[in-house]
């Protein structure tokens, strides 16, 4: 009988650590891509390497919510409180 595979992690718990990984920054750049059904934030630092992002998708709002403004603020928060801290 086979050994069964051990889980190494789910993908849930690796993107949540990456977003802990974020690293502060002494300048940095925000993009704001808004549009009717989401609102995506993403920090860059100077020279355009990603440090930072979120979406309300990552925020859990699903459907006609993601494009309200307090999505786009909860996403802000996200992106920018790793950086900051």
């Amino acid at each position: 009988m086979p050994k069964p595979i051990p889980k190494v992690g789910s993908r849930k718990n690796g993107r949540s650590s990456a977003q802990k990984s974020a690293c502060r920054i002494p300048k940095g750049v925000i993009h704001v891509q808004a549009s009717f059904n989401n609102t995506i934030i993403t920090v860059t630092n100077l020279r355009g390497q990603v440090i930072s992002w979120s979406f309300a998708d990552t925020c859990r709002f699903k459907g006609t919510t993601r494009g309200t403004p307090f999505a786009a603020q909860t996403a802000t928060r996200n992106t920018i409180r790793p950086v900051v801290d």
